[in-house]
């Protein structure tokens, strides 16, 4: 038996085209058929075809394939920021994008809450945003407060929304409403049978515009 060579691994990387991009896609993949628990660098590397080792040399470690799936869904969301759109359009854009690419990859949701998304794309991409708000008239902390509420309040609506529909298969869903005393509660009743406010995306987007008029009034200090 010979010893390896150094880079021998990287080599076999190389030759079946691995790239981090590559990597975080695979990850991202395993994550959603089979869940966050399933993500290992040995279960990944067997769906990409290399040694676990191999992959060390495009992720470092476990957390930073981690920070990786949260980097993915907040780069997907990030609003163009070429100086075209409003400021506006492009929070309202962020948003939007943001819930649903969370709700397309729920497992990434726990990450996603728990865990800043501190890499080198996203800082990018933080800076970008911020700068397009500092030159809206922002002052640098009222556009990293408007970054965050945004950005906060988008995960925690996506995870909010998973919950329920998790929660609504265990318990049989609104069944409850078929009791509801419509003399003592006759605007629930009503918006009930109309089925008013129960559009998770309407909600959704009022907040959001609601949030946005508030920033338009607070733009500085």
């Amino acid at each position: 038996m010979t010893a390896e060579k150094p880079g021998a691994r990287r080599g076999r990387g190389e030759r079946v085209g691995l790239t981090r991009q590559r990597v975080l896609d695979a990850a991202l993949d395993l994550v959603d058929r089979r869940g966050l628990k399933a993500l290992t660098m040995r279960s990944l590397g067997e769906q990409l075809g290399v040694e676990a080792m191999t992959l060390y040399h495009y992720v470092p470690n476990k957390d930073a394939l981690l920070d990786g799936l949260v980097e993915q869904v907040f780069r997907a969301a990030a609003p163009a920021m070429d100086g075209s759109a409003d400021w506006r359009d492009a929070l309202r854009a962020y948003a939007k994008a943001l819930r649903e690419g969370l709700l397309r990859h729920p497992a990434v949701l726990p990450l996603a809450a728990s865990r800043p998304a501190v890499t080198q794309a996203t800082l990018d991409d933080i800076e970008a945003c911020l700068r397009m708000l500092t030159e809206n008239g922002f002052t640098l902390g009222r556009a990293l407060h408007a970054l965050n509420a945004v950005s906060v309040f988008a995960i925690g609506h996506a995870v909010l929304e998973a919950q329920l529909v998790v929660g609504a298969e265990e318990s049989g869903g609104t069944g409850w409403l078929a009791g509801l005393d419509g003399e003592r509660y006759p605007l629930i009743a009503r918006a009930a049978r109309d089925r008013v406010g129960v559009d998770d995306g309407e909600r959704f987007a009022f907040a959001v515009d609601a949030m946005l008029l508030g920033f338009e009034e607070l733009r500085t200090d």
